[in-house]
């Protein structure tokens, strides 16, 4: 990192505005920073910080109704508040790149990846036919893409999460940008990739000297990959400086409350039972979670969720006659207990089968062969009523709750919906129930009569627990349900569900591929790769000796944070999960299991 030169980017009193109902309102209020030559800076802060108004105002991108009020962006030498939008564009994608959290909805479906890198070479460096694609298999060698000459021909839906976010890479780096902006850029992926995702970054970025402006709200994250951090509380900045002293000594409250809320890998030690994460105040004092750390395991009962040799296939049909050519091998012979007042966590990449599974348990999905009995009662045996009166004992909670609720209609009455159409409440005693769900998920009862739009996602993601303990469960499955929430919220949304497990018992199936946060809910964690378990125990003998080579790969993955403890950097992995794909007739081979401690299961490997 080279700081005695002047910046590639020095950013003065920005001040950035949207047109609302009352006028002007600022999202970025005289924000200022600077990114030198190989020097990587994180802007940091929960949703609404004005982290991606900040970029976008960089690169001159804002939606209509938005505007520069003030301030300049010096980008090697030139205030781009006043190039004309010709000149921009020369900017954009070509000395200034941009990655995007996204890369399915970045990337053209209808073109192959090797004519989407091509563009971009075509329009900035004006090459054409065989020197575009020479080039842009060069770029896709360079990202550590595998069988880059085949892949060239491919389209996005080909490739998984982190193989698209590398094509990304590849085409921000097309033109050897002197700035990268990556907003959120391994947000959505698993702890694995996104740690190839970190490494490859900072890999190319000594190559090629470039600055790198890299947004996120992962404190892990910035601990891993940042020289400097800007942390942004609501348009304005708390705290900027050198990243080893913020995490060693942060100064403001707000900063302390981040780095407080993170999930730490290995602080449940000396913990038998799941804990609820610690809380701090606006002022940066710890509080004591008002969550009894109680034992509610019905050990001397039968399990409440039994899963016997569970099997979900999907067919792959072609040709004329639509005959099956392949099934989708995505749950392949899953067995466990799960007993009342007890969290097994299923953890996993991206398509491990953790989401199948979970579906298929509560027969949203109809497996192939298992059994799946809840509370004795054999869900095969039940169609129609009857499979719906037992559903009742099991509730998902999805992960976007955004998507999960209606948005014409109010909280009141998408909580309500389910329990007149089940007949568990008339039209006389509703409102009453459903504001008592409310103040039972901490919310006031007032909030019944507003709209999902109206709430921030913690509290959306409130709403969708509140609904689901309308139905009087046993089981929740709880499918990634905090993946996509920020840190304290994340903390926030796990304690309640601490909470209510205490106070009613009930069991969870806990799906996510955070370690961290599955160290501290989890009584029991079973670990997939391939549709299969390799590895399942109690939780502090899972993390605390875990024996599967796949397990020690998750647990290895996971960003520490804390700049001193920055991991070696060392040679980019590029290995996927391998497909699930299998002919028609495949038939699984028979696996073994080792136990390596009381009820720790190892599959042999």
């Amino acid at each position: 990192m080279t700081k005695d030169l002047s910046p590639i980017l020095d950013v003065r009193n920005l001040r950035t505005e949207f047109r609302g109902r009352d006028g002007w309102q600022s999202a970025v209020h005289d924000l200022s920073m600077q990114i030198h030559e190989n020097e990587t800076l994180a802007v940091v802060g929960e949703s609404g910080s004005g982290k991606s108004v900040t970029a976008l105002s960089i690169l001159r991108l804002l939606p209509p109704g938005a505007r520069i009020a003030r301030g300049s962006i010096s980008f090697e030498g030139q205030d781009l508040t006043r190039l004309d939008e010709s000149s921009m564009a020369d900017i954009r994608g070509n000395r200034i790149a941009m990655i995007f959290q996204e890369p399915m909805t970045s990337l053209n479906p209808t073109m192959t990846v090797g004519e989407q890198i091509a563009e971009s070479l075509s329009i900035h460096r004006g090459m054409t036919g065989r020197a575009a694609s020479s080039e842009a298999l060069a770029l896709l060698d360079r990202v550590r893409i595998p069988s880059a000459k085949r892949r060239l021909g491919e389209f996005p839906h080909q490739f998984s999460g982190g193989m698209r976010q590398r094509v990304m890479i590849a085409i921000a780096l097309a033109c050897r940008p002197r700035l990268l902006i990556a907003d959120e850029p391994t947000t959505a992926l698993d702890v694995t990739i996104q740690a190839q995702i970190l490494h490859l970054i900072k890999e190319l970025q000594d190559e090629e000297k470039m600055g790198v402006l890299f947004i996120t709200h992962d404190m892990g994250v910035v601990a891993e990959i940042a020289d400097r951090a800007v942390v942004m509380r609501r348009g304005d900045v708390m705290e900027t400086g050198d990243c080893r002293e913020i995490f060693a000594s942060p100064t403001h409250p707000y900063t302390r409350k981040l780095l407080f809320a993170v999930p730490r890998l290995g602080a449940m030690d000396s913990a038998d039972r799941p804990t609820p994460f610690p809380e701090m105040d606006e002022n940066g004092q710890a509080i004591t979670p008002a969550v009894p750390e109680v034992d509610t395991v019905q050990r001397d009962k039968e399990p409440l969720l039994q899963v016997r040799n569970l099997c979900t296939r999907f067919d792959i049909r072609g040709g004329l006659f639509r005959t099956v050519r392949g099934r989708v091998h995505a749950v392949e012979n899953v067995s466990f207990d799960l007993r009342a007042g007890e969290t097994l966590a299923l953890v996993g990449e991206s398509g491990c089968g953790k989401s199948t599974t979970g579906r298929s348990i509560l027969h949203l999905e109809k497996p192939r062969s298992g059994e799946v009995r809840i509370a004795g009662q054999s869900l095969a045996e039940l169609s129609g009523a009857r499979l719906q009166t037992e559903r009742y004992r099991m509730q998902m909670i999805f992960q976007d709750p955004f998507a999960s609720l209606d948005p014409r209609q109010t909280v009141g009455a998408a909580i309500a919906e389910p329990l007149l159409v089940h007949g568990l409440a008339s039209q006389k005693t509703v409102r009453k129930r459903v504001a008592m769900l409310l103040e039972q998920v901490g919310l006031p009862a007032a909030v019944g009569e507003r709209y999902p739009h109206e709430f921030s996602g913690g509290q959306r993601q409130r709403i969708c627990i509140a609904r689901a303990l309308g139905m009087e469960p046993q089981l929740i499955v709880a499918d990634e349900s905090v993946s996509a929430l920020d840190v304290s919220i994340k903390a926030q949304i796990v304690n309640l569900m601490l909470e209510l497990q205490a106070q009613l018992g009930l069991a969870y199936l806990f799906i996510s591929h955070d370690m961290a946060v599955v160290e501290r809910v989890s009584h029991r964690v079973a670990v997939m790769y391939l549709g299969e378990i390799v590895e399942i125990g109690p939780r502090a003998q899972v993390f605390g000796n875990p024996q599967h080579p796949y397990t020690r790969k998750l647990l290895s993955a996971v960003p520490v944070p804390d700049p001193a403890r920055r991991r070696v950097r060392q040679s980019i992995a590029t290995d996927e999960i391998p497909s699930p794909i299998r002919s028609a007739d495949y038939a699984p081979p028979i696996r073994s299991y080792y136990e390596v401690g009381e009820d720790h299961l190892v599959m042999e490997h």
